[in-house]
C-alpha cells in the first residue's frame, strides 16, 4: 500500500495549537450534542470476549447514533505492533469492530502494552490507508465545541518500565530525555486546560489515577499530572489499564475517574478496598462505557458484554455561569 497523503482523507481538521499538542476539530450533531462509546484493554484477535463486546458496541453504538470511539490504549496485545504491515491490526481492530456504527473516527492514546512494539507503526499515518478510523497519537487534543478532550502519553511517567522492565523491551523512541519531555507534557496539558473555554473538560490517558483494581492508583500521576487536572476542574479523567469497568467519584476534587479497560481479557478477581462514598461501580468483567452530552448535561453509562447497563450516572451544569 502507498504512502497516505495526511491532508483531505481524513474527516477531522488538524489545525494549529496555542500548545505544542496537536489540536482536532471533532463536529457535533446539529443540536450541539455529542455522544461517543469508550473501550481500552482490547486488541487480542477476537479473544477472551473481544468479539462480543465488539459486536454490542455496534448495538449500543447504533442507537445512540455515536460520533466517535475511544480507546484507552493497550491496543494490541501482548506486544503491540512488530511494523506498519503487522497483521494483528487487522485481525484486531478491523476485522473486529465492523458494525456499520464503529466505523467512525477512533481517537487513541497509547497503553504500556503499545509501548513494546513499534511505537511509531501505531502513530504511523500510513495505517489509515489500511482503515481510515484510526488516529492514534503520543498526546493530543480534540475540540468537539460543547467538550474538549486531552489525551496524555501517560506511559512515560511510570518508572518501573524504565527501572525494571524484567523480559520486556519498550520503544522510547521520542520520550528521551524522559525528564525533559514529561516536563513538557505537563506543561502542554497545563496550558491547554487553561486556555480551555469548553462547557466539559475530559482527559484520557491509558493509566489509571485512582483504581480500585490490580494496578491501583498510579502514584507518578497522582503526584504529577492530578494537580494540573485539580487546578483547572476538569470534569471526568478516563483511562484503562486495569481490566475492569469502574467509577469513582472523587470527593476531594470533585473529579470523576472512569475506568474502562474490559475490552477483552478481564476477571482478574482483584478489588481493593475503597471508600463506599467515592465507589459507584465496580465491575470486574468486560463491557464498555457510553457518554451522551449537551451544553447542560452528561449521561454516562457501562455495559456489560451481553449488553445490559451495569451503571447509569448523570450530572447537569447551567447554560451560563452566574454573574
Amino acid at each position: 500500500m502507498g504512502l497516505l497523503v495526511f491532508i483531505d482523507t481524513i474527516a477531522l481538521c488538524l489545525v494549529v495549537s496555542s500548545a505544542l499538542l496537536q489540536r482536532f476539530e471533532e463536529a457535533p450533531k446539529p443540536d450541539g450534542s455529542l455522544s461517543f462509546l469508550v473501550i481500552g484493554d482490547w486488541g487480542r484477535k477476537g479473544a477472551y470476549n473481544q468479539s462480543q463486546v465488539a459486536f454490542q458496541m455496534g448495538v449500543i453504538g447504533k442507537q445512540l447514533n455515536i460520533d466517535f470511539v475511544i480507546s484507552t490504549g493497550d491496543n494490541f496485545y501482548d506486544n503491540g505492533l512488530t511494523g506498519i504491515d503487522d497483521p494483528a491490526f487487522d485481525d484486531s481492530f478491523t476485522k473486529i469492530y465492523t458494525s456499520s456504527s464503529l466505523h467512525k473516527q477512533w481517537y487513541s492514546v497509547l497503553g504500556n502494552h503499545d509501548y513494546r512494539g513499534d511505537v511509531e507503526a501505531q502513530l504511523s499515518p500510513v495505517l489509515r490507508n489500511y482503515d481510515k478510523r484510526w488516529l492514534c497519537l503520543r498526546s493530543f487534543i480534540v475540540n468537539a465545541e460543547v467538550a474538549e478532550f486531552f489525551f496524555v502519553d501517560t506511559t512515560p511517567f511510570v518508572d518501573k518500565y524504565f527501572t525494571e522492565p524484567g523480559d520486556h523491551v519498550y520503544d522510547w523512541r521520542g520520550i528521551h530525555p524522559r525528564k525533559k519531555y514529561i516536563s513538557n507534557l505537563l506543561k502542554d496539558v497545563d496550558l491547554a486546560l487553561r486556555e480551555s473555554n469548553a462547557k466539559w473538560k475530559i482527559v484520557v490517558g491509558h493509566h489509571t489515577i485512582r483504581s480500585a483494581g490490580q494496578h491501583g492508583n498510579t502514584a507518578e500521576l497522582v503526584n504529577q499530572l492530578l494537580p494540573i487536572l485539580q487546578a483547572n476542574n476538569i470534569d471526568m479523567f478516563i483511562n484503562g489499564h486495569d481490566h475492569c469497568l469502574q467509577h469513582i467519584s472523587s470527593i476531594e476534587s470533585g473529579i470523576q475517574f472512569f475506568t474502562s479497560g474490559g475490552g477483552s481479557k478481564a476477571w482478574r478477581g482483584v478489588v481493593n478496598k475503597w471508600k463506599e462514598e467515592e465507589m459507584k461501580l465496580y465491575y470486574d468483567g468486560q463491557g464498555f462505557m457510553s457518554v451522551q452530552l449537551t451544553q447542560t448535561e452528561i449521561d454516562i453509562v457501562f455495559y456489560d458484554v451481553f449488553g445490559h447497563v451495569l451503571h447509569k450516572w448523570n450530572t447537569s451544569k447551567q447554560l451560563h455561569r452566574p454573574s
